[in-house]
């Protein structure tokens, strides 16, 4: 029976948070892979790539790996009682429950992380312990079904260890090798405590205005 996939796509979506692991697991034999929304209505990522939902959330079959990715878009997320209503609902059948990037952060205000360990952005990680998770710094981090990937280009990482559960290390290898996925990054600043210090502030200064709003809507979220 081909397994079931399915990745949330919505409105502002870090669009390689999702084709990261999506292209992982489309080259899986026997596998579906879904993109879910409200409707089928083309949309536009975070960065303009138009992507266009493949199902809706009514027609959604049982999943055996539901992911969320990240982006802007997710501060939307984080009050949308439709979609959090969905990923419950998904989660208590889903084998792998799972996220890339700040994508952890709706399943936090689902209420899927209380109490197990996690992982997100480094600009968010500080939000995690709001929804009652566990942080933890790491590029993918499990725990139980619960798995959770790190910034942006971790979903690749994420995607290949999501294989491995599922169908086994030599299927994941065999992906990995066929992607030529043996990353030897030009420059040595992916990570806060790599970057030059101008190079960090220049970021946080960007991503600024996105933090600040999502910080506003979680301190709402979990008030006592």
């Amino acid at each position: 029976m081909a397994l079931q996939i399915g990745i949330l796509v919505f409105p502002g979506v870090q669009q390689l948070d999702l084709t990261g692991p999506y292209e992982v697991f489309a080259t899986l034999p026997d596998a579906k892979v879904h993109l879910l929304w409200k409707d089928r209505a083309p949309l536009a990522s975070a960065t303009g790539l138009v992507l266009s939902p493949t199902m809706t959330f009514g027609e959604c079959p049982a999943l055996d790996v539901l992911c969320v990715p990240g982006g802007g878009g997710v501060n939307a997320l984080l009050e949308d009682a439709m979609v959090l209503d969905f990923l419950r609902s998904q989660a208590k059948q889903a084998r792998y429950v799972t996220s890339v990037c700040t994508g952890s952060l709706v399943l936090g205000a689902a209420g899927l992380l209380k109490g197990r360990r996690a992982t997100t952005h480094w600009f968010s990680h500080d939000f995690l312990e709001r929804f009652g998770a566990i942080p933890v710094h790491g590029r993918v981090v499990r725990d139980g079904n619960l798995i959770t990937a790190g910034g942006v280009t971790a979903g690749i990482d994420f995607g290949l260890a999501v294989v491995a559960e599922l169908v086994g290390k030599a299927q994941a290898e065999a992906i990995q090798l066929g992607l030529e996925y043996a990353p030897e990054p030009p420059f040595n600043a992916g990570t806060p405590e790599q970057a030059p210090p101008a190079v960090l502030a220049a970021v946080k200064d960007r991503l600024g205005a996105t933090r600040k709003a999502r910080e506003a809507i979680i301190a709402g979220l979990t008030a006592a």
